[in-house]
């Protein structure tokens, strides 16, 4: 498929310190190449096998062996080929790891967006399945057979793969506009609060929207029912093709202790506070109408609420018992994801009136939105007092058993 494939590899240079501070970052490429850039001999490096993955055919990872002289290569300054791959340090030595988390947090943003495309295909896959699928007679009597999409809770099945994707996306949406104005701002102060306020959200989009389409294609492959399991139809393979996202660039626990670590109990909490602000200042623009959008902004007004006794409770933790503060962090990402997921909600529902009221020609698309906000908020924003119980008391029940015992 390529004439080369250069390799990015971590590793020590002789003398190097212990540990991650002694990782250096290198390019070794599987051909060597001269100062003209024509490609030479072949680099003792070489791929002894690729692994075969659940679903996934073109995405390969390998183990790969290095100087083991399968490839004996002739040293640069000359002399007689020998075992042993040749690589270039890039920047520094020991700054290797450094380097790395570079294209690591890209990459992290990167999956989460993922996570979203292939919720929103599960979903589109699912919707056209409902409307062509006839089976059963509606609940409330029909002279025949309909269409599933008319069951209620095939229904709800299609609302929630539709909401979670929705507020997922939203929330990726905000994310990469912090991130733009963080790099490309005029006023440093503003370039600042962005740059804080990406970094808080990055574990955020990886974590809760690869777990969101791990529920979202699962639910596609339930709307399809027996079906869902022939290949044919295409909708497990969305399932399967997510399965591997919560994994990607560190799992959910990893993306969910930088959160509760570096992002929250740091800085005791500063940052996300600054973030429950902002949220607090739309629901101030939401009317209190009895409508659509007071509801919305009942259950946002809770899970805001729930973030922060979960807050409070992690800083006052944080220095003390460790384990039990941990236990609780991937509840403490979904918590976050849900609640901040559903602010973007809000704020498109909120909008979506505004426009309605204006007399805007996009009605049906306008209406949806509304609809799909209250959605979320009577049936996904309600999980955040159940989170918030989970980070706040569930440490015991987590941490009870001993090694042994399981």
């Amino acid at each position: 498929m390529a004439d080369n494939i250069v390799h990015l590899v971590l590793a020590r240079t002789p003398g190097a310190p212990e540990g991650v501070k002694g990782i250096s970052l290198f390019i070794v490429p599987k051909f060597l190449v001269d100062a003209q850039g024509n490609i030479g001999a072949r680099n003792d490096v070489f791929c002894t096998s690729v692994e075969h993955k659940l679903g996934i055919k073109a995405s390969p990872t390998a183990v790969l062996l290095y100087g083991d002289g399968k490839f004996p290569v002739a040293p640069q300054a000359g002399g007689a080929a020998a075992p042993g791959a040749i690589g270039w340090l890039v920047g520094e030595e020991n700054r290797g790891l450094e380097y790395m988390f570079v294209m690591m947090n890209a990459a992290r943003f990167a999956v989460g967006m993922q996570g979203v495309a292939v919720a929103e295909r599960a979903y589109q896959k699912a919707v056209q399945y409902a409307r062509d699928r006839v089976q059963s007679r509606a609940v409330e009597g029909s002279s025949g057979p309909v269409a599933i999409i008319q069951h209620p809770d095939v229904r709800r099945m299609l609302m929630t793969m539709r909401a979670l994707t929705e507020g997922a996306r939203a929330l990726g949406y905000v994310a990469a506009s912090a991130y733009d104005a963080a790099h490309a701002s005029p006023d440093a102060e503003t370039r600042k609060a962005n740059q804080s306020f990406y970094e808080f959200l990055v574990p955020i989009v990886k974590g809760f929207s690869t777990e969101m389409s791990l529920e979202v294609t699962s639910l596609g492959v339930q709307v399809h029912g027996g079906m869902g399991f022939i290949e044919e139809t295409g909708a497990a393979q969305y399932y399967r093709d997510a399965r591997i996202l919560t994994i990607y660039e560190g799992t959910t626990a990893i993306q969910a202790n930088d959160l509760i670590g570096r992002k929250t109990v740091r800085d005791g909490g500063q940052t996300v506070r600054g973030v429950l602000a902002r949220v607090r200042e739309t629901l101030s623009e939401m009317r209190e109408d009895g409508g659509d959008l007071s509801a919305i902004a009942q259950r946002l007004r809770e899970g805001v609420e729930a973030m922060e006794q979960s807050v409070a409770h992690l800083v006052s933790m944080g220095k003390g018992d460790a384990r039990a503060v941990y236990a609780g962090s991937v509840p403490y990402l979904m918590l976050c994801g849900t609640v901040l997921a559903g602010w973007q909600m809000a704020r498109a529902a909120l909008r979506a009136r505004t426009l309605l009221e204006a007399g805007s020609d996009d009605a049906a698309f306008l209406k949806a939105k509304i609809g799909t906000a209250r959605f979320y908020a009577d049936h996904v924003l309600p999980r955040a007092v159940a989170l918030q119980a989970s980070i706040v008391e569930g440490a015991a029940g987590t941490l009870a058993l001993d090694e042994a015992m399981f």
